[in-house]
């Protein structure tokens, strides 16, 4: 007598389900190709806005690099290498986290907050032009109901 166990059963998608679902995936790969291609006629990626626009939002301008990390959904050692080709170009500087030390902390620049306010517009008007512009107030509405049965565990 076997002692493996036997793997639940699959629940294939429904036709249905599968055009819905490559739908979805088609949606934000446009959306994001438009924004992406946006940003970098003024020098900056998606991740590096993601970044300066979310340090421009914290008391200091700074976060650690973990809780960065987390809100994009990147690991630790992406954003840390992320953060160093940053630095590089003077967007930000790492200092040490006082209170985790192996952590760091990621600190907006002077620069850095230059490069936000000259992409806001060139942002704010991608998204208008790739998502906002294109829908109605309900579709907004149904994706941001979407989006709360979605997030999270």
């Amino acid at each position: 007598m076997s002692t493996k166990r036997r793997a639940p059963a699959v629940r294939w998608l429904s036709p249905d389900e599968e055009r819905a679902w490559r739908a979805f995936l088609r949606v934000v790969v446009a959306v994001q190709r438009g924004t992406a291609r946006d940003l970098g006629t003024v020098g900056l990626s998606e991740p590096d806005y993601e970044v300066l626009s979310t340090l421009s939002e914290r008391p200091d301008h700074t976060s650690t690099l973990g809780e960065q990390a987390d809100k994009m959904g990147w690991s630790r050692s992406r954003l840390s290498r992320h953060a160093m080709r940053m630095e590089a170009r003077g967007l930000l500087r790492r200092a040490p986290d006082p209170a985790d030390g192996r952590g760091c902390l990621l600190v907006l620049t002077e620069q850095g907050l230059d490069a936000l306010d000259n992409a806001a517009p060139v942002h704010v008007e991608s998204v208008r032009h790739h998502f906002v512009d294109r829908l109605t107030a309900d579709d907004l509405a149904a994706i941001e109901r979407i989006a709360r049965r979605l997030e999270g565990p």
